[in-house]
């Protein structure tokens, strides 16, 4: 059991206290995936066209161009993206981009929007695809690949990583890497923990699929606007109530193509209203989040053990 590659046991019945900035009771973190224009379709050079996240729920693979499909995600860029910015904007909230290293170097507006909006921009690698089967040594240039993209398209590299569709593989070669700050390639915890089954610890500030506009495109999912706002509130009330005494986290997943329509936005910001009523509320960006979080609680010296391949 010792050898048994999963941990199980997380923080216990006594998580720690992160002793968020101001006394905090939760830190909320929204994130924009950024993705149209880096999905799956054959004029990428992929053999079938994307079946994923879209209003066409169980879309079928054609071996041709899917024009729907593709005039779905073009929402995203063209119109959903403009929506979501212009509320953060109006809320000076602060949002952390996951962006798909080729979808942003199809819409350089886009991105100079989000730099002069001081976003955290982190990688959601080259591509939005599956990455599942791929052959170790050619994610590992895809990894570098995207990080020199990403640079030249931003002006500075990624401190933060979030893939999505991972294959066994990706943890291991992130973790190989002196210039990733933190992963977002986990969902099994409410607070970061270090990741310690590979060459050197790796900081996880773990994502979500649940609190996450994804959820509008799929079987067991969100209807209306208002579903997606109970749901999101009903998070963050039990969350706080918590943070009484054992702070956490909230993170909420966001797509252009899927909560920039607007009539999901407008649960979107019912639910921003809703918070900024709150006192000790900590709305902050991940990397942030990563970097209180190496301060408040540094590697520990003894898991620095090389463990992986």
């Amino acid at each position: 059991m010792q050898d048994y590659p999963r941990d199980m046991k997380g923080y216990g019945r006594q998580a720690p206290n992160p002793n968020w900035p101001n006394k905090a009771r939760i830190a909320v973190q929204f994130v924009v995936n950024y993705e149209e224009g880096g999905e799956n379709n054959i004029l990428h050079g992929d053999s079938h066209s994307e079946t994923f996240l879209s209003e066409i729920i169980g879309a079928q693979a054609f071996n041709d161009r899917h024009m729907s499909m593709e005039s779905l995600y073009e929402y995203g860029s063209r119109a959903g993206f403009w929506r979501i910015h212009r509320l953060f904007e109006q809320h000076d909230i602060p949002v952390t981009v996951f962006g798909v290293t080729m979808a942003m170097q199809r819409n350089p507006e886009a991105v100079s929007a989000m730099l002069e909006s001081n976003w955290e921009i982190a990688s959601h690698a080259m591509r939005w695809i599956q990455y599942q089967d791929m052959p170790k040594e050619q994610e590992r240039k895809l990894i570098q690949d995207s990080i020199d993209l990403h640079q030249q398209i931003t002006g500075s590299k990624p401190l933060g990583w979030y893939t999505g569709r991972t294959s066994p593989n990706t943890l291991d070669l992130l973790s190989q890497r002196d210039d990733i700050l933190y992963c977002a390639d986990s969902y099994a915890d409410d607070l970061p923990y270090y990741d310690c089954h590979y060459q050197k610890p790796l900081l996880m500030v773990p994502y979500t699929l649940d609190t996450n506009d994804m959820r509008f495109a799929t079987n067991q999912g969100f209807n209306t606007a208002d579903h997606f706002y109970t749901y999101l509130k009903d998070a963050f009330d039990v969350l706080y109530k918590e943070g009484e005494t054992q702070p956490k986290m909230l993170s909420i997943g966001l797509h252009c193509r899927l909560i920039g329509r607007p009539a999901r936005i407008a649960g979107l910001q019912k639910f921003i209203d809703y918070i900024q009523q709150f006192e000790h509320v900590w709305c902050c960006t991940r990397e942030q989040i990563a970097r209180h979080w190496l301060t408040e609680f540094p590697i520990p010296s003894d898991i620095y053990e090389t463990k992986g391949s």
